[in-house]
């Protein structure tokens, strides 16, 4: 099979599992940036720019992604009680956070995209044809 047809029949597969439930949305919650990604001015943050391309990586396999921005959507942080609850405890330091199904997976850095990917039901690196990543440099503790 040429490489174009593994690529839809993955990604058929993909949207299939994710309608059956097999794949749990993943919402992130930014620090207050300049606009949406953070991608934007002279110098742009290179865990940014990873962070953004992990994320449409798992949309283009189907995997329900929403995004804040503490400047931009101030209301999304005060209606999801579990933020609230971080931001109230810890200040800016919990963002971002990471939430995966409704649950907290990871505070205060960005995880990998190998992480985001099992964590939201594609499986392991090997299972998910995940490529290796540099992760958010915070040695794991996210």
């Amino acid at each position: 099979m040429k490489s174009g047809g593994l690529w839809r029949l993955c990604r058929a597969r993909c949207r299939r599992n994710h309608r059956k439930g097999f794949m749990k949305p993943l919402e992130v919650y930014d620090p207050a940036m300049c606009c949406s990604t953070g991608l934007c001015g002279p110098q742009v943050d290179p865990v940014l720019a990873r962070v953004a391309a992990d994320l449409k990586w798992l949309q283009e396999r189907g995997v329900e992604v929403r995004r804040f921005n503490l400047s931009q959507s101030p209301a999304a942080f005060v209606a999801n009680e579990r933020i609230h609850q971080l931001l109230t405890e810890q200040g800016e330091a919990a963002l971002p956070v990471v939430m995966v199904g409704g649950e907290v997976a990871a505070s205060g850095c960005y995880p990998e995209r190998e992480e985001l990917a099992r964590w939201v039901g594609l499986g392991s690196a090997g299972n998910a044809n995940v490529p290796a990543s540099r992760g958010c440099g915070c040695g794991g503790k996210c």
